[in-house]
Protein backbone atom coordinates (compact mmCIF):
# COMPACT_ATOMS: atom_id res chain seq x y z
CA UNK A 1 0.00 0.00 0.00
CA UNK A 2 1.39 3.39 -1.03
CA UNK A 3 2.07 6.16 1.37
CA UNK A 4 -1.05 8.98 1.78
CA UNK A 5 1.22 11.80 1.07
CA UNK A 6 0.65 15.48 1.69
CA UNK A 7 0.83 16.24 -2.35
CA UNK A 8 -1.93 13.12 -2.37
CA UNK A 9 -3.99 14.64 -0.10
CA UNK A 10 -4.07 18.33 -1.79
CA UNK A 11 -5.55 16.23 -5.08
CA UNK A 12 -7.65 14.52 -3.13
CA UNK A 13 -9.01 17.37 -1.12
CA UNK A 14 -9.45 19.49 -4.53
CA UNK A 15 -11.55 16.52 -5.57
CA UNK A 16 -13.31 16.51 -2.21
CA UNK A 17 -14.44 20.05 -2.75
CA UNK A 18 -15.93 19.64 -6.63
CA UNK A 19 -17.87 16.60 -5.30
CA UNK A 20 -18.72 18.23 -2.73
CA UNK A 21 -20.02 21.56 -4.67
CA UNK A 22 -21.77 18.85 -7.12
CA UNK A 23 -23.61 17.35 -3.78
CA UNK A 24 -24.31 20.29 -2.04
CA UNK A 25 -26.24 21.62 -5.70
CA UNK A 26 -28.68 18.36 -5.54
CA UNK A 27 -29.37 18.15 -1.88
CA UNK A 28 -30.02 22.13 -2.39
CA UNK A 29 -33.06 21.37 -4.88
CA UNK A 30 -33.78 18.08 -3.07
CA UNK A 31 -33.83 19.74 0.14
CA UNK A 32 -36.03 23.08 -1.08
CA UNK A 33 -38.86 20.64 -2.51
CA UNK A 34 -39.07 18.90 0.80
CA UNK A 35 -39.35 21.82 2.85
CA UNK A 36 -41.02 24.00 0.74
CA UNK A 37 -38.74 27.14 0.97
CA UNK A 38 -35.44 28.52 -1.12
CA UNK A 39 -32.24 26.73 0.62
CA UNK A 40 -29.13 28.22 -0.07
CA UNK A 41 -25.41 25.82 0.79
CA UNK A 42 -22.19 27.15 0.52
CA UNK A 43 -18.66 26.00 -0.92
CA UNK A 44 -17.79 23.19 1.39
CA UNK A 45 -14.89 23.56 3.12
CA UNK A 46 -12.29 20.49 3.17
CA UNK A 47 -9.95 19.64 6.32
CA UNK A 48 -7.77 17.00 7.45
CA UNK A 49 -8.23 17.12 11.76
CA UNK A 50 -6.74 15.12 14.44
CA UNK A 51 -9.59 13.73 16.41
CA UNK A 52 -9.24 16.94 19.34
CA UNK A 53 -9.60 19.63 16.79
CA UNK A 54 -12.79 18.15 15.13
CA UNK A 55 -14.80 18.77 18.62
CA UNK A 56 -13.40 22.05 19.10
CA UNK A 57 -14.67 23.23 15.59
CA UNK A 58 -18.30 21.18 16.37
CA UNK A 59 -18.26 23.77 19.12
CA UNK A 60 -16.85 21.65 21.88
CA UNK A 61 -17.11 17.75 23.05
CA UNK A 62 -19.65 18.90 25.11
CA UNK A 63 -22.24 20.61 22.92
CA UNK A 64 -24.83 18.42 21.89
CA UNK A 65 -25.38 17.60 18.35
CA UNK A 66 -27.66 15.36 16.44
CA UNK A 67 -25.56 12.92 14.23
CA UNK A 68 -26.88 10.48 11.84
CA UNK A 69 -24.25 7.43 10.80
CA UNK A 70 -24.20 5.25 7.67
CA UNK A 71 -22.27 2.87 6.59
CA UNK A 72 -21.08 2.67 3.29
CA UNK A 73 -20.39 -0.41 1.24
CA UNK A 74 -20.04 -1.40 -2.22
CA UNK A 75 -16.60 -0.61 -4.62
CA UNK A 76 -15.68 1.72 -1.34
CA UNK A 77 -15.57 0.56 2.11
CA UNK A 78 -16.49 2.81 5.33
CA UNK A 79 -18.87 5.20 6.76
CA UNK A 80 -20.27 8.78 6.42
CA UNK A 81 -21.66 10.95 9.38
CA UNK A 82 -23.76 14.35 9.10
CA UNK A 83 -23.70 16.22 11.98
CA UNK A 84 -25.79 18.96 12.75
CA UNK A 85 -26.33 21.00 16.57
CA UNK A 86 -29.12 19.86 18.35
CA UNK A 87 -31.29 22.94 17.86
CA UNK A 88 -30.30 23.35 14.03
CA UNK A 89 -31.71 19.82 13.70
CA UNK A 90 -34.72 20.18 15.56
CA UNK A 91 -35.44 24.07 13.57
CA UNK A 92 -35.00 22.06 10.16
CA UNK A 93 -37.48 19.16 11.64
CA UNK A 94 -39.88 22.01 11.92
CA UNK A 95 -39.45 23.13 8.86
CA UNK A 96 -40.31 19.77 6.99
CA UNK A 97 -42.95 19.13 9.95
CA UNK A 98 -44.71 22.39 9.58
CA UNK A 99 -44.00 23.52 13.22
CA UNK A 100 -45.36 20.45 14.44
CA UNK A 101 -41.87 19.06 15.74
CA UNK A 102 -41.30 18.95 19.48
CA UNK A 103 -38.93 16.33 20.63
CA UNK A 104 -36.44 15.02 18.58
CA UNK A 105 -36.31 11.64 20.16
CA UNK A 106 -40.09 11.34 18.89
CA UNK A 107 -40.92 8.92 16.61
CA UNK A 108 -41.65 11.54 13.67
CA UNK A 109 -39.02 13.58 14.27
CA UNK A 110 -36.42 11.70 14.02
CA UNK A 111 -37.85 9.72 10.57
CA UNK A 112 -38.27 13.58 9.65
CA UNK A 113 -34.13 14.44 10.75
CA UNK A 114 -33.32 11.09 9.19
CA UNK A 115 -34.82 11.62 5.67
CA UNK A 116 -33.12 15.50 5.93
CA UNK A 117 -29.53 13.42 6.38
CA UNK A 118 -30.23 11.06 3.77
CA UNK A 119 -31.14 13.54 1.15
CA UNK A 120 -27.89 15.35 2.41
CA UNK A 121 -25.41 12.55 2.68
CA UNK A 122 -26.86 10.83 -0.75
CA UNK A 123 -26.46 14.02 -2.25
CA UNK A 124 -22.69 13.80 -1.54
CA UNK A 125 -22.60 10.06 -1.99
CA UNK A 126 -24.31 10.63 -5.31
CA UNK A 127 -21.83 13.25 -6.79
CA UNK A 128 -18.78 10.56 -5.29
CA UNK A 129 -20.14 7.86 -7.33
CA UNK A 130 -21.02 9.52 -10.95
CA UNK A 131 -17.49 11.07 -10.12
CA UNK A 132 -15.36 7.73 -9.67
CA UNK A 133 -17.65 5.53 -11.69
CA UNK A 134 -17.96 3.43 -8.57
CA UNK A 135 -20.59 1.74 -6.91
CA UNK A 136 -21.33 3.14 -3.27
CA UNK A 137 -24.16 1.65 -1.26
CA UNK A 138 -25.12 3.61 1.88
CA UNK A 139 -26.70 1.78 4.86
CA UNK A 140 -30.34 2.45 6.61
CA UNK A 141 -29.08 5.42 8.68
CA UNK A 142 -28.68 5.47 12.30
CA UNK A 143 -29.69 8.72 14.49
CA UNK A 144 -27.85 9.57 17.72
CA UNK A 145 -28.52 12.52 19.60
CA UNK A 146 -25.19 12.88 22.42
CA UNK A 147 -22.04 15.56 23.26
CA UNK A 148 -19.96 15.58 19.72
CA UNK A 149 -17.50 13.73 21.98
CA UNK A 150 -19.57 10.63 22.41
CA UNK A 151 -20.80 10.97 19.33
CA UNK A 152 -17.29 11.58 17.09
CA UNK A 153 -15.79 7.92 19.32
CA UNK A 154 -17.93 5.77 16.85
CA UNK A 155 -15.48 6.97 13.63
CA UNK A 156 -12.71 7.53 15.71
CA UNK A 157 -12.70 4.32 16.87
CA UNK A 158 -13.04 3.24 12.70
CA UNK A 159 -10.07 5.99 11.92
CA UNK A 160 -7.75 5.40 14.43
CA UNK A 161 -6.99 1.42 12.62
CA UNK A 162 -6.01 4.07 9.79
CA UNK A 163 -3.82 6.70 11.54
CA UNK A 164 -5.08 9.84 14.24
CA UNK A 165 -6.61 12.44 11.57
CA UNK A 166 -10.02 12.63 10.32
CA UNK A 167 -11.81 14.04 7.08
CA UNK A 168 -14.28 16.65 8.07
CA UNK A 169 -16.34 18.66 5.35
CA UNK A 170 -18.48 21.21 6.59
CA UNK A 171 -20.69 23.60 4.48
CA UNK A 172 -23.32 25.85 4.90
CA UNK A 173 -27.12 25.81 4.43
CA UNK A 174 -28.61 28.96 3.92
CA UNK A 175 -32.45 29.25 4.71
CA UNK A 176 -34.60 31.71 7.11
CA UNK A 177 -31.09 31.28 9.13
CA UNK A 178 -27.80 30.16 7.94
CA UNK A 179 -26.92 26.51 9.43
CA UNK A 180 -23.77 25.00 10.19
CA UNK A 181 -23.58 21.10 8.79
CA UNK A 182 -20.50 18.56 9.22
CA UNK A 183 -19.49 15.62 7.47
CA UNK A 184 -16.99 12.95 8.33
CA UNK A 185 -16.24 10.86 5.76
CA UNK A 186 -14.10 7.51 7.07
CA UNK A 187 -13.19 5.45 3.69
CA UNK A 188 -10.55 2.97 4.55
CA UNK A 189 -7.25 3.33 2.89
CA UNK A 190 -7.83 0.72 0.21
CA UNK A 191 -11.27 3.15 -0.43
CA UNK A 192 -8.92 6.30 -0.49
CA UNK A 193 -6.49 4.60 -3.18
CA UNK A 194 -9.43 3.28 -5.45
CA UNK A 195 -11.18 6.76 -5.25
CA UNK A 196 -7.95 8.18 -6.59
CA UNK A 197 -7.11 6.03 -8.91
CA UNK A 198 -10.46 5.93 -10.46
CA UNK A 199 -9.90 9.41 -11.03
CA UNK A 200 -6.55 9.14 -12.69
CA UNK A 201 -4.41 10.10 -9.92
CA UNK A 202 -1.65 7.98 -9.24
CA UNK A 203 -1.72 6.17 -5.97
Amino acid sequence: MSEFTVEKSEQYFDVLREIGNIGAGNATTALASLMQSKVDMRVPQVKLLEFSEVGKLLGGEEQVMAGVYLAITGDIMGSIMFLVKEEVAMYLVNKMMMGMGSDLRGEMESSALKEISNIITGAYLNALSTMTNLTILPSIPDLTIDMAGAILSVPAIEFGQLGDKMLLIQTEISDDIDIDGFFIMVPDMDSYEKILSSLGIPV
